[in-house]
This record gives C-alpha cells, structure tokens and sequence, in this order.
C-alpha cells in the first residue's frame, strides 16, 4: 500500500514539549473566566471530538460550545462574527489544528491565552488513500496493534514530558510547519485519543488549578473508558476474513494501522474528493484481490460515490462514522457509542470470526 512518511520524533517531541506554552496559570484559587458562566470556565471547542474531551474532563466547572453545529460538515465550517465575537471572549480554546482552515485562522487571530491544539499532544502521521500494514489476512494469535504502535517504551506521554516552558514560543507556529500535510484524524484510534485528553485534563488543571484535582480524576475516568474501547476493538478484529476495507473518507488512516487493517480510501481525507477513474478501476481490483465486501461511506456527506463504486463491483455500502458530528443519524449519542457501532461495522464488513 502508499508508504507512510512519519513526522520527525525530534520535531514532534519539540511541538509536544511546547503544547502547553499558551497557557496561563491563574493565581490563587480564581480559575479562568472567573465571573462567567456562574464562575465555570468558558470553553470553546473547534467541533465535536473537542468538545467530547472539554466536557468529559472539564464537567461541571466548564461551560462548553462547540463552533461546529450538530449536522455541519466541519471541514468546510465557515464562521460566523457572532461565532468569531464567542471564541475571542473564551477563556479556554481546544481545536485541532488542521481539520478546519477557517477556525484554525480564526483562533490564530483570536489571541486567546488560554488556547490548546490537540495536535500537539500527540504523534501526528501522514496517511495516504491507503494505509495500514500487512500483518497478513486473519493471522490468529496476531499482536495487538496498540502494543506495536502505541508509546514506546521510556517515551512519556506528551502532557507530563514536555510541562509549559516559560518564554518559548506556542507550540502550534512549530508543529504546524513540521506538520503540514499529517492526517489530524487522530480522535479515530482511542489509544491516541487518551494520550490528547491526557494533555487537556494537564491544561485545563493548569488554566483553572482550583479545580486541577477533579480534572485529573476525570481524565483518569475517561481514559480508562478508552482503554476499554481500545480493548474491544483489538480482541473484535483480531480473527477476521479480509483485512481491508474502503471508504469514501480517508479518516481512518490511525484506525486502520492500530489494529493491523488496511484502509483504502475512495480519494483523500477530504470527504468530499472526486476519485479519479484511475482510482475507481484499482479499487475495483483491490476489492476483487482482497474479498472486500463493503464500501463504507460517513452520517456528513453525500454517499453517492460510495453507492456508485458498490453498485460497479457488486459491493455492500454501510456507514463508518468519522465522529466529526453527532446528529439523530447517529448510531450512538456520544463518542463511545458511535465508535462501538462503527466497531460491529468493521466486524461485520471484514468477516470476524
């Protein structure tokens, strides 16, 4: 499959190092945004996978809104003023950067001090269309693939490694310029998703050190609900028919090589890429070589390229959900919902056994 260009460790490990930078520790017992919101902090997430993080570690101290709308495409969001007003106004911002060109803008404009970019909290890869390894189709006895790629052993996790430093620059100007082109859908393996809330739970305790005991125990709380998750995922795919499978978004690039599958995406990581011809005929063989039985397409975007390959090659279409949005076409009402479905997806497409 395409091979994968790994960002340079020395340059994440500095972009980590440097994650926490903007944020401003408050004096005394007075946490950030004091006066608002009945004395919560005022968050602003850039869309739903932040928000899920803000809420799940901030709890009842935060006061949460997302920029994405339930039913929005984030990639394309456009902002409003009255939204753009909001997030200069925050007393803590949580994106990540590269998803969304007009919020990352927008918050880079913003100044707000207390402002985190999840990309920075973890290690960020370059995914083509396909990704993935060949462990080989349905090896039993298969190492899970979050001890092969999970942290290496001495690495420390970003938010304990790498503390704020006084007087260096914000970690984001760095790790945008090593970045550039890496796939930001990380919240899709739950592995890299504790590592990014870790580092939340580490600067929202940071920006609001009042209330830094209940934030480490959520933290702790949610991490051990996607160290579960992670779990299923690695003993329900472990035996399986096919190790393939292909989708109109290229969002499960993470997914895919954590659990030793192979991703073959219809076109980019944009969902609404027009494939090639050239693109179409070789997932036609692709889907031919390695008994694919589905083409999976996402809740956001239209599924008509996914019906159009599926009815050329006699395929299956169901839904694989990026969890950029929950809306009432979800098959889950929160982030563990929807991945435990997408999760009986996957079993059901590749034939676990």
């Amino acid at each position: 499959m395409n091979v994968r260009r790994l960002i340079p460790a020395t340059a994440v490990a500095g972009a980590s190092a440097l994650a926490l930078v903007t944020l401003s520790a408050c004096s005394g017992s007075e946490a950030a945004g004091g006066g608002k919101n009945d004395g919560k902090v005022d968050v602003v997430a850039s869309f739903y996978p932040m928000q899920y993080l803000a809420e799940q570690i901030g709890g009842e101290h935060v006061a949460v809104t997302s920029l994405t709308k339930p039913g929005v495409e984030p990639h394309d969001l456009e902002l409003k003023p009255r939204q753009t007003s909001e997030l200069r106004q925050a007393d803590y911002v949580l994106y990540l950067k590269g998803i969304q060109p007009a919020v990352d803008d927008a918050i880079a404009q913003a100044g707000v001090e207390n402002t985190v970019d999840a990309a920075t909290l973890t290690r960020l890869e370059s995914h083509g269309t396909g990704v993935g390894h060949d462990h080989g189709h349905g090896h039993e006895g298969e190492e899970h693939a979050g001890e092969e790629h999970g942290a290496h052993e001495g690495e420390e996790h970003a938010a304990e490694e790498h503390g704020a430093h006084e007087g260096e620059e914000h970690a984001a100007e760095e790790h945008g310029e090593e970045g550039a082109g890496a796939d930001p859908h990380v919240w899709l393996d739950p592995v890299k998703y504790a590592e990014v809330a870790k580092g939340v739970g580490a600067s929202l305790a940071k920006a609001d050190p009042a209330h830094a005991a209940d934030y480490r125990k959520n933290t702790d709380t949610l991490v051990a609900k996607l160290k579960a998750l992670d779990t299923r995922f690695a003993e329900g795919l472990k035996n399986t028919g096919t190790r393939t499978f292909i989708t109109t978004h290229s969002a499960f690039g993470y997914l895919a090589e954590r659990y030793g599958l192979e991703q073959e995406g219809v076109a980019g990581i944009d969902p609404e890429s027009e494939p090639s011809p050239a693109r179409i005929k070789e997932l036609q063989a692709v889907a031919k070589k390695d008994k694919v039985t589905t083409v999976f397409f996402e809740t956001l975007a239209s599924d008509r390229t996914a019906k159009t390959l599926a009815g050329d090659t006699g395929l299956k279409t169901d839904v694989l959900d990026p969890l950029e949005g929950i809306t009432d076409r979800s098959k889950g009402d929160d982030y563990i919902e929807v991945m435990e479905s997408n999760l009986a997806a996957l079993q059901k497409a590749l034939g676990a056994k």
